[in-house]
């Protein structure tokens, strides 16, 4: 999507225009939703690069400084446990700390040895509690996309589950979008109505005329611009430029730059702008709805591949301008985080601290029950 500055395209009122009609005014509508959909676009692509590097920079060491530090915090948990002088209350507590810190620190470092502290403290196999965890995705997924996802993959793998239901559901897609073709031919096979035959013949002569009005555009720029007729070196790169920005947004089917390379370029005033027919409004409308249709899809796509890489839910309302400061407290909490946890390491040099450690740390989590009761 090509992004450039131009003078801005309207229809406006003049003397001889005293108010715009519907068409003309639909016009301006679509033209500035377009506008302000490309430049939310142009800032998504543009802060994602600045946002990857940050968060590979700044974040990435951190968090995996912060999960070292609770892998530590584990084993001295664990080594604390059997220790003499603890109430069966504070030994509770440490037990299920363990089996918290244990199984999530596993999952998310496939850690042998803390896949056995977990087993330890829960009675029970993390491996297999984890197969059976995708078992249940499994059928759920099968539930919901109505197939047969099949037991010939790792059980213990979201990851493979996620990409084996992915997989059958661009099938899915295919084969629907078979079956869609394959019922149009049927239909285009059977006599149809007078109606029908009206109707489509409409609609391929709106589709020629959006095509001719588009082409009409390219040729009249195409013609002016074409570098190969300039003498000039200097003017021939210039016109070169020029001519692959046109020949994209003709591939692209982008009226509106085409639109705005000819206001750029003053192949047409205000004028020519105003007095564009109701014919061809109608025309250009429809081209500048499917390109703000196509706009809103590349957004979705761009901000949920975001999402995706970033394990944020999806959800979570984002914005381009705002992402950065949401980076920079994310980073300000983990370091706090860090801090916190390395406080919490000293503790475990005498059984006393520890006592007093779980204490405040029972306080806090009946002050956090009183104020989330539910």
């Amino acid at each position: 999507m090509l992004t450039i500055q131009t003078k801005t395209l309207s229809i406006v009122i003049n003397q001889d225009q005293p108010q715009l009609s519907k068409e003309q005014k639909a016009f301006n509508a679509l033209i500035k939703k377009i506008e302000k959909k490309r430049t939310r676009l142009a800032a998504w692509q543009e802060i994602i690069p600045t946002y990857q590097q940050k968060y590979a920079r700044d974040l990435a060491p951190l968090i995996k400084t912060s999960q070292d530090i609770e892998i530590e915090l584990v084993h001295c948990l664990d080594r604390t446990s059997d220790k003499k002088g603890l109430t069966s209350t504070e030994r509770h507590m440490i037990d299920d700390l363990i089996s918290e810190l244990a199984g999530r620190l596993a999952a998310e470092r496939d850690d042998e040895n803390l896949k056995n502290i977990y087993n330890k403290y829960n009675d029970s196999d993390f491996d297999a509690e984890k197969a059976a965890a995708v078992e249940g995705m499994k059928s759920m997924f099968e539930d919901i996309l109505g197939v047969d996802l099949g037991d010939d993959f790792d059980m213990s793998s979201p990851e493979e589950l996620m990409k084996r239901a992915e997989t059958h559901l661009h099938e899915q897609e295919t084969q629907n979008q078979a079956d869609r073709q394959e019922h149009e031919e049927r239909r285009a096979k059977r006599k149809k109505t007078a109606k029908q035959i009206a109707k489509e013949s409409q609609q391929l002569a709106e589709e020629q005329q959006t095509n001719q009005s588009i082409r009409e555009l390219y040729r009249k720029l195409a013609s002016a611009l074409h570098p190969d007729r300039e003498p000039d070196p200097q003017e021939r790169d210039r016109k070169t430029a020029l001519m692959q920005r046109i020949n994209q947004a003709y591939d692209e089917k982008n009226l509106l730059l085409l639109l705005e390379l000819q206001l750029e370029l003053e192949h047409f005033d205000q004028a020519t702008i105003n007095n564009i027919t109701a014919g061809r409004l109608k025309h250009y409308n429809k081209i500048l709805k499917e390109q703000l249709n196509e706009l809103d899809h590349e957004i979705f796509h761009t901000e949920d591949m975001f999402k995706t890489q970033f394990g944020i839910s999806p959800f979570t309302r984002l914005s381009p301008s705002t992402i950065m400061r949401s980076l920079a407290t994310d980073i300000a909490n983990v370091q706090h985080t860090i801090r916190e946890l390395k406080d919490d390491l000293l503790v475990f040099q005498d059984i006393k601290k520890v006592k007093s450690w779980l204490k405040d740390m029972r306080q806090r989590q009946k002050m956090d029950n009183f104020d989330c009761p539910f």
